[in-house]
């Protein structure tokens, strides 16, 4: 160590332990070519739920600043309107068609058709109940790779046996079947997460378990899969955000604006208190990790990632957000149920402030994380993820032009089964029916509302985007929504 270094040593010192700390933190980074990779998931949070997506009504500097930083995405999607396939796609690098996960996970089976109790016109198709444990998870590869792999947060992928520890987490805090939290204050009732004392608030446990495990492994790569239950039902929030947001709706002399959906009611604004408290808790969270990061000398040495795992809840449970102008909400196939916010920053690569209307889907994000970090992509697992780090890099190199969807199931919140195709900026949506299917073609860019049904104006288009949809779901021997015996259509 030279005079200059000692010399600034001291001065530091002088200043206190935490500027000495961040100091020697600089100086015990991990092995440079393992950059540590921090994934941070939303639940059910919607593409124009953040300030820098547009929202005037939540508050979310924290990942405003993150975007600022890094690299924002129009066109991002979901692979499918509900969380689990997500889920199940990100960590495989595959739609949820071929995991075989095509709907939400329920233990007790009561989505399969065997136990289908609701009067639709079509039974929904069998599903898998949990992630197959012969996949090879991204956290299985990261950790062959030398990581120590870490959970916090939702999981939603299994009963016990599938849990985040057998799938590749070395370490998991509070990841278990349960899609959301029983209750977002203590006791939580959740056997990943021992209770705190009553009334802890749950997104701030879980910020200082991220933050503990950060600063421990200070000294050893990581990957960090930051799985938030924010901002999924129950609406619950601290009594002080909610005011404040009850107040800032009447300074702005906002009321709550309805319309429809199908047979569902859909928010058309956002002024909900509760949730964009729960939104404002959620960037929290995210600006605990990277507060942390910089503070631990690390911020430069880690791949940061935010998404969320489907569209904005607007059509039920107390239609708390509003996607607009994106039709629909979680659900739904429609723009509102599976375009996504995005924000990526990795370090020199990601221009600052940058936006790319490149096309991104959630397989994508595992042969992209192994790129990024040099280890071989899985040719048996990356079948529908392509890597986006010349998108990144800002290059004009090989990009995403088709994504495929494959929902044969009823959701909770108004959508029916259906199938769907985008190929640049057309979209074929394929619902299916009792006697015949309809189909239904939007131009996307010209009309990111989906009003304008094109189908009958370009069949050719239609004709031919059908005929690579059914191709596509004839390779991966997709299971269809067959006819209710037992249904009974309204008088």
């Amino acid at each position: 160590m030279n005079y200059y270094t000692i010399r600034l040593t001291f001065l530091f010192c002088s200043m206190g332990l935490f500027a000495a700390k961040g100091l020697r933190a600089q100086q015990s980074k991990p092995d440079s070519h393992k950059l540590n990779v921090v994934f941070i998931l939303a639940d059910d949070l919607g593409w124009k739920d953040l300030g820098c997506y547009g929202s005037s009504f939540y508050e979310t500097p924290n990942i405003d600043a993150l975007a600022k930083d890094g690299m924002r995405f129009t066109r991002a999607y979901a692979a499918c309107e509900v969380c689990s396939p997500t889920r199940a796609s990100i960590l495989t690098g595959k739609y949820p068609v071929r995991t075989g996960v095509t709907d939400v996970i329920n233990e007790k089976g009561i989505r399969e058709p065997e136990k289908w109790k609701r009067n639709t016109p079509l039974l929904p198709a069998p599903y898998e109940l949990h992630l197959p444990l012969h996949e090879f998870t991204l956290a299985e590869a990261m950790k062959k790779a030398g990581y120590v792999t870490y959970i916090a947060g939702k999981w939603h992928l299994g009963p016990e046996g599938y849990w985040p520890e057998d799938q590749g987490f070395d370490i998991n805090m509070g990841g278990w079947s349960a899609g959301q939290p029983s209750s977002y204050f203590s006791p939580y009732h959740n056997p990943k997460l021992p209770d705190g004392p009553k009334g802890e608030y749950l997104p701030e446990r879980l910020s200082r378990e991220t933050v503990d495990f950060i600063k421990r492994h200070t000294d050893t790569p990581f990957f960090i899969y930051r799985s938030l239950y924010l901002v999924h039902t129950p609406l619950r929030e601290k009594k002080e955000l909610i005011e404040k947001y009850e107040q800032k709706k009447k300074r702005l002399g906002l009321q709550d604006e309805f319309g429809h959906e199908g047979k569902n009611r859909v928010r058309l604004n956002q002024c909900k208190p509760v949730y964009a408290a729960m939104v404002e808790a959620m960037d929290d969270a995210v600006g605990e990790i990277v507060k942390t990061l910089k503070e631990e000398g690390l911020y430069d040495h880690t791949l940061i990632i935010f998404t969320s795992d489907n569209g904005g809840l607007s059509t039920s449970e107390g239609l708390p957000t509003s996607n607009l102008p994106l039709r629909g909400g979680k659900g739904w196939i429609y723009e509102g149920g599976i375009r996504v916010p995005l924000i990526i920053r990795l370090p020199g690569v990601t221009k600052p402030g940058s936006v790319s209307k490149a096309m991104i889907a959630s397989p994508d994000f595992y042969p992209t994380i192994l790129n990024i970090v040099r280890q071989p992509l899985i040719p048996s697992q990356h079948l529908d993820g392509m890597s986006m780090l010349p998108v990144l890099k800002g290059k004009q190199g090989k990009q995403r032009t088709f994504i495929f969807w494959h929902y044969p199931h009823y959701s909770n919140q108004g959508g029916a089964p259906a199938s769907c195709i985008m190929k640049g900026n057309w979209k074929l949506i394929k619902w299916y029916g009792l006697s015949k299917n309809r189909y239904a073609l939007y131009n996307v860019k010209k009309d990111i509302g989906e009003k304008n049904d094109l189908s009958s104006r370009y069949p050719k288009k239609t004709a031919g985007m059908k005929a690579e949809l059914d191709a596509f779901l004839k390779s991966v021997s997709a299971k269809y929504p067959t006819p209710n015996p037992a249904y009974k259509s309204n008088p």
